[in-house]
């Protein structure tokens, strides 16, 4: 059952507002953070708050978040959901390119269980939809290694109603990770078809990569919204709704964790 505090991810009973970790790197997601232990303290800090719901991706370095995740928490609480995502190959800073070969999405998931330290993956996305592939070939692996053990639930990101329609016919969706934010609601009508199909909608950038408040990186009073303010708001904008605020500052984090009691 869903409240403003609790909701439903992969079989779990978890706290709503999670801790997304793709800052956890160096600058254009490449590369190992310039201070590991500031890495793992904050990854520590965040449990200790009672974060149940840790996402992340093998894209996120490549590689190194995940390493970082099983260095900071292994062995993992019962109560602790960790979603990964694959199909993303990596050229350098910023740079992305979908590949949704399903032999190359089988060694994602193959690597990121090693990485991980884990027999089974709690939620594992496919983190782009290859349009080069049909998505009956890359789901559909990805659903055989759900059958194999390897995988407990699966997700989808950045994808439109059609595409998740289409994706549910293939195997059972978990969740969905759109774009989404007090400034952006461009895939509202995925939140409610969310919503309508129980599935969990998890937005990245919740809070606008900054640009929910005046100055990016502010947590001073002075925008639309503090973060407490801007979480709250996608809190209340949908039972469906998991946010996973982000940050590689502990005081932030902590700032970010008050939004279920903000009023």
């Amino acid at each position: 059952m869903t409240s403003i505090t609790h909701g439903i991810l992969a079989g779990k009973s978890i706290r709503r507002l999670g801790f997304g970790t793709m800052r956890l790197t160096g600058p254009g997601i490449w590369g190992p953070p310039d201070d590991e232990s500031n890495a793992l303290h904050v990854l520590r800090s965040a449990v200790a708050l009672g974060v149940q719901h840790i996402d992340t991706a093998d894209a996120y370095g490549p590689h190194d978040v995940e390493t970082l995740i099983r260095k900071a928490l292994h062995p993992y609480a019962d109560d602790l959901v960790i979603a990964t995502k694959g199909g993303f190959t990596r050229q350098g800073p910023g740079q992305w390119t979908p590949c949704g070969v399903p032999a190359y999405l089988r060694q994602c998931v193959e690597l990121s269980l090693r990485r991980l330290g884990v027999d089974a993956i709690d939620l594992y996305y496919l983190h782009r939809i290859d349009p080069n592939v049909p998505l009956a070939d890359q789901l559909g692996e990805l659903e055989q290694m759900r059958t194999e053990g390897k995988i407990k639930a699966l997700g989808l990101s950045k994808v439109t109603v059609a595409q998740a329609v289409e994706a549910s016919k293939i195997a059972p969706i978990t969740a969905i990770q759109n774009s989404f934010s007090l400034i952006n609601t461009d895939s509202d009508d995925v939140v409610r078809w969310c919503e309508s199909n129980h599935v969990a909608f998890v937005p990245y950038a919740p809070l606008g990569a900054g640009r929910c408040l005046a100055v990016e990186g502010s947590r001073e009073p002075v925008g639309p919204a503090l973060p407490q303010d801007a979480l709250r708001w996608l809190l209340d904008y949908s039972p469906a709704m998991l946010p996973i605020p982000g940050t590689s500052n502990a005081s932030h984090l902590v700032e970010n964790m008050r939004a279920a009691d903000v009023d």
